[in-house]
């Protein structure tokens, strides 16, 4: 004979068709009330921050397109030097 009086209680396995979800109305509302709370944590930049990181943003840009720009150029002439 076994003795279960002791163990602890296994819980019970549920399909996930058994698993009963909320219904479609209330997932909208809950996403919406995520929505708004990730937008009420959002900061936006003042005016000299915006013209600075916008002027960052730009600069940053020419950099890169620079260094593409001559990487390019010298790929090019060494490929033409070597297949010519």
């Amino acid at each position: 004979m076994t003795d279960t009086e002791g163990a602890p209680a296994v819980p019970e396995r549920r399909s996930r068709a058994e698993v009963e979800r909320p219904g479609l109305p209330s997932r909208l509302a809950l996403f919406y009330r995520q929505v708004i709370s990730e937008l009420r944590k959002v900061i936006v930049p003042t005016r000299k921050e915006l013209i600075t990181y916008t002027s960052v943003v730009i600069v940053f840009v020419a950099v890169i397109i620079a260094i593409v720009s001559v990487f390019d150029y010298g790929f090019t002439r060494a490929v033409l030097w070597v297949f010519g």
